[in-house]
């Protein structure tokens, strides 16, 4: 089966330059990073140890934030290295003013790459976030013994189902992995089916995300401006959740005047097509990016920057969560319900069931289906306690993974 998995990727290789030309066109790739993922090392290796973190993309890279924030301070390590997939991630870590961490983009999962990766990069410990699973990278680490990790590893009832379709394959995989701390239970369930052995639940990393950190504010005339109205947010949005939101912006106008919406797209080169949209139902939009001054008659505002959601979380009292209307598995609730926020959302969360279970216990969630519905429910008024509430459940979470975490690495740079 690996043979097979080889010679797929080796095919599509051949139309990688077509891809990569099509993405920059698109504006998804970087037009002179992208060499990264073909391994051509942008950044140099210093001596010393090195540990290594992968994730897909934004929410993967913000989890892991006060893991390096603690490793940064860590003398035993030189550098950190953090890998993802997407232009989005990698414009989001540059707020970061890290010493010791530098970004690259993963490369390609092919046999030749991932050799090519681990001879120049030499990683000591290798932390791969959710679900990211690759299997040339994980043979070419278990080859050089290098210890694997599969961290707030999380795998959806889709995801195991298709991995069970290709049962031995998949086994042959996991078994390469040297520990899995699982971020819920039916992750964990999956892992111990396929007989894995080294599993730890310690929770959800996401819950340790500091919510202050790295926030910045909205410059202090467009914060005034905000004062002015009542203000609710639609985060992570996905194509036709912008209408279902302006929709329910035109049912709650009916009794609030002075309301504005903010929608914040889950992709923002999608930008130009959800103002068209938008203005088709006679509602003025603009743009974040505009610098607008005055939002006196604006209806609709779109934050078309990345790296901002966290200050537009931070002034909304009501958070509605995307990919929840169209069956996208729904987006993470917690960084905006940290900031006391009433979280709604759509029928489809099953790429976060714990997380909104949890929500719903505490009674900082709501299921909405229509606009009708959601511009019944919104609310104007912030709960800082239900925000304390998930800090502390975060800050227990974030102390167990650092005390395994520091066993590992401690044992580990022993050895070498």
């Amino acid at each position: 089966m690996f043979f097979f998995y080889q010679l797929i990727v080796s095919l599509l290789l051949l139309i990688s330059p077509l891809i990569i030309l099509f993405r920059i066109f698109k504006k998804k790739e970087d037009k002179k990073r992208f060499i990264e993922k073909f391994v051509f090392p942008t950044r140099t290796k210093k001596k010393g140890k090195l540990i290594w973190f992968h994730g897909a993309s934004v929410g993967e890279i913000l989890s892991i934030i006060p893991l390096i924030k603690n490793y940064e301070k860590n003398k035993l390590i030189s550098q950190i290295l953090i890998t993802s997939s997407t232009l989005s991630s990698s414009k989001v870590l540059r707020k970061f003013n890290f010493k010791k961490t530098i970004h690259q983009f993963y490369p390609i999962d092919h046999i030749f790459f991932s050799k090519k990766f681990i001879n120049f990069w030499k990683p000591n410990v290798a932390l791969f976030v959710e679900s990211e699973i690759w299997p040339s990278m994980f043979s070419e680490l278990k080859n050089r013994r290098i210890p694997l990790v599969l961290l707030n590893a999380r795998l959806t009832l889709k995801t195991q189902n298709n991995w069970m379709k290709i049962k031995n394959f998949a086994k042959s995989i996991f078994d390469k992995v040297t520990v899995v701390y699982p971020q819920n239970r039916e992750t964990k369930f999956f892992l111990k089916k396929i007989k894995l052995k080294n599993i730890k639940l310690i929770g959800n990393l996401k819950f340790a995300e500091d919510p202050n950190e790295n926030l910045g504010a909205i410059n202090s005339k467009l914060k005034n401006e905000f004062t002015k109205k009542k203000v609710w947010v639609a985060s992570s949005t996905h194509n036709n959740e912008e209408i279902f939101c302006a929709k329910t912006h035109i049912e709650l106008k009916k009794k609030i005047k002075n309301l504005i919406t903010i929608i914040i797209p889950r992709h923002i080169h999608r930008v130009n097509e959800i103002v068209d949209k938008i203005e088709e139902l006679n509602l003025k939009v603009c743009c974040h990016s505009s610098s607008i001054k005055s939002l006196r008659d604006i209806d609709i505002y779109i934050v078309d920057t990345f790296g901002e959601t966290k200050k537009f979380h931070k002034i909304a009292s009501s958070v509605f969560l995307g990919g929840s209307i169209i069956n996208r598995g729904g987006q993470n609730p917690l960084e905006a319900a940290r900031f006391g926020a009433k979280i709604f959302h759509g029928p489809n969360t099953d790429n976060f069931k714990d997380v909104y279970k949890l929500l719903k216990d505490f009674k900082i969630s709501k299921q909405i289906n229509t606009p009708t519905q959601l511009a019944s429910s919104i609310i104007f008024k912030k709960n800082k306690h239900s925000g304390s509430r998930i800090k502390n459940i975060g800050d227990k979470i974030l102390k167990k993974t650092i005390k395994e975490l520091d066993n590992l690495f401690i044992n580990e740079f022993k050895k070498t």
